[in-house]
């Protein structure tokens, strides 16, 4: 049987999906969606509700969609969706969880690749954040689930972008790919989307296709220049070091050149040197067991010692996979790409070992 691909839509509190979801749920879009929303709790945090009768817990859409709101275990309302699709009272081929907007998709995510009964019904499609253009950047100073959202995106939706200037939104695109540079940026008007840009992303696909911003890889060549160009500084230096791993000491409101510091933010590791395949492992193995509920996502398509297929590996905290990828083009440049998205992680640490895991 196919796995049904699922989405995790996040997002801080009024960003927009609650506006997002109530349009899935009612156009006409011919998929059949089982929409969940997760709530913690007693009270629902969002102000909207989409099923108002709180007794009623499935309500079947006039376009085919279901919405289900589970109160807890996400586990135990996903086992029931699938029961009663085998049983024939349901109708769904795909799954949205919205989660509440105080919520770190971490947890979510986990879910697929820990829960046994979990992982044999669904897949993990995408992470899809939504990101309110106007209150974001105060929100992103404020609360680190905001920042958790972003750094776990494999999608981000831009709304509001009327609500705030030119200025502002291209400020907070910089931001946004500076903590997140896998996630492409989409402007979406009132929650109007096409559905192509919420569902089938294949964001936890391990393929070879690591698409980086180009700009951040810039930035990232830039400020790797830029540390050469000081590493003869003494102690009386008066240069301004862009060192990530530092300017998080005094929480998430120091401004270099106008910068946000985030405490989550993502750097790249680049080499055609190939690697050792026991040193990355090893190594890898260590990072992910020291680090693991610090790093939010990681990708990486590697080049290793005597393999003419791509390695392709990636993970969410201390969940890591790994597969054979393609053939090495005969023209194709061979590089490992590596990007980590975490937070305040040490960025030389995981540099200089990987550096040493090279043949």
């Amino acid at each position: 049987m196919a796995l049904i691909p699922t989405t995790i839509l996040t997002g801080f509190l009024g960003a927009g999906k609650t506006t997002l979801l109530n349009r899935i749920l009612q156009e006409d879009h011919g998929h059949k969606i089982a929409v969940i929303e997760n709530e913690f709790g007693q009270e629902n945090i969002d102000n909207e509700i989409l099923v108002q009768d709180s007794n009623e817990q499935i309500v079947e859409m006039n376009n085919g969609c279901i919405c289900c709101t589970v109160r807890g275990d996400l586990i135990v309302a996903l086992s029931k969706l699938i029961q009663q699709k085998n049983e024939g009272k349901l109708h769904f081929d795909r799954v949205i969880i919205e989660t509440t907007g105080l919520a770190n998709p971490g947890p979510v995510a986990q879910t697929f690749f820990v829960d046994e009964e979990v992982g044999t019904y669904y897949m993990l499609d995408a992470v899809v954040t939504v990101v309110d253009a106007r209150h974001a950047m105060q929100q992103l100073d404020e609360h680190e689930e905001a920042q958790r959202q972003v750094g776990f995106a494999d999608k981000i939706l831009l709304s509001k972008t009327d609500l705030a200037d030119a200025g502002q939104v291209a400020a907070l695109r910089t931001r946004l790919t500076r903590m997140n540079p896998r996630a492409p940026i989409t402007a979406v008007d009132f929650g109007k989307v096409a559905i192509s840009e919420v569902l089938d992303l294949k964001g936890f696909n391990l393929n070879a296709k690591l698409d980086l911003d180009p700009d951040f890889l810039r930035a990232e060549e830039d400020e790797h220049a830029h540390e050469h160009a000081h590493d003869d500084c003494d102690d009386h230096c008066t240069h301004e070091h862009h060192d990530n791993d530092h300017h998080h000491e005094h929480g998430a409101h120091n401004h270099h050149h106008g910068h946000h510091s985030d405490d989550i933010a993502a750097f790249v590791f680049k080499s055609t040197r190939p690697f050792n395949t026991g040193q990355l492992d090893e190594f890898l193995g260590g990072l992910v067991q020291v680090f693991g509920p610090r790093m939010l996502r990681y990708k990486g398509v590697l080049l290793m010692e005597g393999a003419d297929r791509k390695v392709i590996f990636q993970g969410v905290h201390q969940i890591m996979g790994t597969d054979i990828g393609a053939k090495w083009g005969e023209n194709e440049l061979r590089e490992s790409k590596m990007v980590f998205i975490g937070k305040n992680l040490p960025k030389d640490i995981f540099i200089q070992g990987l550096e040493h895991c090279l043949v």
